[in-house]
C-alpha cells in the first residue's frame, strides 16, 4: 500500500513540474519528424497480462514494420531528437501516466513485449508476479543496451541469448530484495547513472 501510495503522489508531482518541459519536448517531436508525440506499445505486466506502454515518440512514423530491437545510434529509424531523448531516458517520462493508471510502478522488472516473454522459463516467468517498473538492477547495468546491441553483428541473437537471460536474473534478484529501502536506493542509483551519461 506504501509503495502504490509513494508512486501515484510522485508521478503526479513529476508530471506537474515538469509539464513546462514535456511541452517543449512534444514540440521539438513534432517539428522533427511527422508523426505524433507519443508511442505506443503493448507490454506484458504483473500477473502476464497486457497493458499499452507510453513514451514520448523516437522514431520515424513508419519504424513499426522493423525489428523490435534497437541498435544505438547507427539504427536509421531513430530520429535526430530521439537520440537525444533515449541518451538520458527523457523518452520513459510518459510512463508516469502508465504509473498513476497501475500498469506499472516508479521500480520494478521492466516490461517486456510478449514476443519474449513467451521465451521466458518457468523461474523467469516469476518476474511477472509485481507489477513492472520504471528501472529497477537491470535498467542501471544495462543503461546502454542500445550501445552493447549496436556493436553486435546479429543485435536479435545477442539480446535473446545474452542480455536477456542476464536482465531477467537481475529483475528476480530485485524481486527477492524489494522494499521500501530498496527502491530508494535504487531510484538514486538511476538518476545518478542518467546524470553520468
Amino acid at each position: 500500500m506504501l509503495k502504490r501510495f509513494f508512486d501515484i503522489i510522485s508521478s503526479i508531482a513529476v508530471l506537474s513540474m515538469g509539464l513546462p518541459f514535456f511541452i517543449l519536448i512534444a514540440f521539438l517531436i513534432v517539428i522533427d519528424s511527422k508523426g505524433g508525440v507519443f508511442f505506443t506499445q503493448q507490454r506484458v505486466g504483473k500477473d502476464n497480462q497486457n497493458f499499452d506502454l507510453f513514451k514520448f515518440r523516437t522514431m520515424r512514423s513508419d519504424s513499426k514494420k522493423g525489428s523490435q530491437i534497437t541498435v544505438g545510434e547507427r539504427d536509421p529509424r531513430i530520429t535526430r531528437i530521439g537520440y537525444f531523448l533515449r541518451k538520458f531516458k527523457l523518452d520513459e517520462f510518459p510512463q508516469l501516466l502508465n504509473v498513476i493508471i497501475g500498469h506499472m510502478s516508479i521500480i520494478g522488472p521492466r516490461p517486456e513485449v510478449r514476443r519474449y516473454v513467451e521465451m521466458y522459463s518457468k523461474e523467469q516467468l516469476k518476474v511477472l508476479s509485481v507489477r513492472p517498473g520504471l528501472s529497477d538492477y537491470a535498467s542501471i547495468e544495462y543503461i546502454n543496451e542500445n550501445e552493447l546491441l549496436g556493436k553486435s553483428d546479429n543485435p536479435e541473437k545477442t539480446y535473446i541469448e545474452e542480455i536477456m537471460p542476464a536482465k531477467l536474473d537481475l529483475n528476480l534478484k530485485y524481486i527477492e530484495q524489494k522494499g521500501f529501502i530498496t527502491d530508494t536506493k535504487l531510484i538514486f542509483k538511476t538518476i545518478g547513472k542518467i546524470i553520468k551519461r
